[in-house]
């Protein structure tokens, strides 16, 4: 009786048909991601990640996924995620392969009036791609801010009505941009940002200043576009804000990337 296994993934398939994606996700991994503040954060990553399978093969081999996840282990970031692809492009003979990591981030703030602090969590994302060429990296948040709607304050003899809305930036770029200088363009552009902690004398501030800052959802990706747009570390960018509306029973969305403008 051989002792030898037969590796089944590797027989053939005749019915001549490519996929796109064949690999493994939803596997929660710590990782190690860039602070600018702390230089590190230790977090957990949720990850996906696929190759491309010929026509000829019968599948690929997932334990290889999680061998190179493991090589990999310690640090997430826009240096090891392209090696991570490559290393799987080239472990598991693939013409193409695709990585993507979502991770809680989280970022100390202080409240703007008693200055108390707490975590603010974002979601964030990197996602890698390699072919033949270089390996490419895209980095994504989606960062939690308040608007306050410009109609509803002008029509209005009392109030406006307010929400939070929810801001996605993904970018790719030449030199180094931080996840906490994204979350700095989202709520530099929204009515005010949002907080974890808020004392009596910090509600009122926030409430006055979203009632001083109206913006709607086209407005803020208008004005998180500019801030890119002007950016030239980043060469290329996708925005998308989400409105929680709190008078209506829909949400409200907007979006703008770089090749639009």
């Amino acid at each position: 009786m051989s002792s030898t296994l037969e590796d089944v993934q590797s027989r053939p398939d005749d019915r001549g048909i490519p996929l796109r994606h064949a690999g493994i996700c939803e596997l929660k991994y710590p990782v190690v991601v860039w602070d600018r503040e702390k230089k590190t954060q230790h977090t957990v990553g949720t990850f996906k990640l696929t190759v491309d399978l010929p026509r000829h093969y019968k599948g690929t081999h997932m334990s290889r996924f999680v061998t190179a996840l493991e090589n990999h282990r310690g640090e997430c970031s826009l240096e090891t995620l392209p090696e991570l692809v490559d290393e799987l492009r080239e472990r598991l003979d693939a013409e193409r392969a695709h990585a993507r990591v979502d991770f809680p981030y989280f970022i100390r703030k202080a409240a703007p009036v008693s200055g108390a602090v707490s975590d603010l969590a974002i979601r964030c994302w990197f996602v890698g791609d390699a072919a033949e060429k270089d390996a490419e990296f895209t980095l994504g948040v989606e960062v939690p801010v308040m608007t306050t709607c410009p109609c509803s304050k002008t029509i209005s003899d009392r109030g406006a009505h307010c929400q939070r809305t929810h801001v996605r930036i993904c970018i790719r770029f030449r030199e180094l941009v931080w996840i906490e200088e994204l979350v700095e363009f989202a709520e530099a552009s929204a009515s005010s940002p949002l907080y974890t902690l808020l004392k009596r004398n910090d509600e009122k501030h926030v409430t006055e200043q979203s009632y001083d800052n109206p913006v709607f959802v086209e407005d803020l990706v208008r004005n998180v576009a500019v801030l890119l747009r002007d950016d030239e570390r980043i060469t290329w960018f996708y925005i998308e804000a989400e409105s929680q509306e709190s008078i209506h029973n829909h949400n409200a969305i907007a979006a703008v990337g770089s090749e639009d403008l």
